[in-house]
């Protein structure tokens, strides 16, 4: 398929209430990981993707401070626009609010306060965006099967059902937050009815997907890094992972800045203009060093 045809969805809206009171006046997507906000780390990936239209869906709370900090993506390279979801309706309520910007690409989603992070994670997610799939998820393996929705495998490994936070499960892969579709799952999500709590889920979704045997699991294996940051102590270890990663390597996770540079999104002027936002911070810095060696 035509890479350049996708479409991109980032989830930033919710209140963060496991995070309050820090949530209390800002998304938690616009809190720190380190030292770069939240929503820069699903940003990089749909970037690393291949995805340059991208939407993110937020509150109208928190709408004008994304834009804000992101703009419309033209110092990146991309094309950015903002839907507002006015209150939690599940996941699979975003393909719906997003019909008209999906049309009749591929869309790839991603939770808002995912992180994804490993050698040759890039290739392995733009192998799965070519893939002809109806749609694909990424599985990641858990200590805690419990605390996650779990996908279970039969014996010639094709997904056999979901489970959402089982007590005990014979498998201990994880659902993590992106998912892959092509422009059928608006017409799916559509005929999804609310679960008890109010919300579309995003496991009935993929649960129709599998019982017509069109779900593709792809195992995102030893080396790459899974973070989920909707708690304090999440938030903390996933700040921690990268802080360890960038002191030791002198490399930055997580920075569209670079990727827009490295993969020829913007030319030397628009990263000159980014250079003169950041001077005289340690970030600017970085990305200077990045101008200086850029075919690394």
């Amino acid at each position: 398929m035509n890479i350049n045809s996708l479409k991109g969805i980032i989830l930033a809206g919710g209140k963060g209430s496991r995070l309050a009171p820090l949530t209390d006046s800002l998304s938690k997507q616009l809190l720190p990981v380190y030292d770069k906000p939240m929503i820069y780390y699903p940003l990089s990936t749909l970037m690393l993707m291949g995805v340059r239209d991208i939407l993110i869906i937020t509150t109208k709370r928190d709408e004008s401070l994304f834009k804000n900090l992101i703009g419309r993506g033209e110092n990146l390279g991309l094309k950015i626009s903002y839907e507002v979801q006015s209150e939690a309706m599940g996941i699979p309520h975003a393909f719906i609010l997003a019909e008209k910007f999906i049309k009749n690409s591929k869309v790839v989603l991603i939770l808002g306060d995912n992180i994804f992070y490993g050698h040759d994670l890039t290739n392995q997610l733009v192998s799965s965006i070519k893939k002809n799939s109806e749609a694909t998820i990424f599985a990641y393996r858990v200590q805690d099967p419990s605390r996650f929705g779990i996908i279970n495998f039969k014996k010639d490994n094709t997904p056999a059902y979901i489970e959402e936070k089982p007590k005990s499960s014979k498998s201990d892969f994880a659902i993590t937050g992106l998912y892959i579709y092509k422009s059928d799952v608006v017409g799916y999500a559509k005929k999804l009815k609310p679960s008890k709590r109010g919300e579309l889920e995003i496991t009935d979704l993929n649960n129709i997907y599998m019982r017509e045997n069109k779900l593709n699991v792809e195992i995102l294996g030893r080396g790459i890094a899974w973070l989920d940051t909707g708690t304090f102590e999440a938030l903390q270890d996933a700040s921690l992972f990268i802080k360890t990663l960038e002191m030791r390597q002198g490399l930055k996770i997580g920075c569209p800045e670079e990727i827009a540079w490295r993969l020829n999104y913007i030319d030397e002027k628009k990263f000159d203009d980014i250079l003169n936002k950041y001077d005289n911070s340690p970030y600017g810095d970085y990305l200077k060093k990045v101008l200086n060696e850029k075919g690394y």
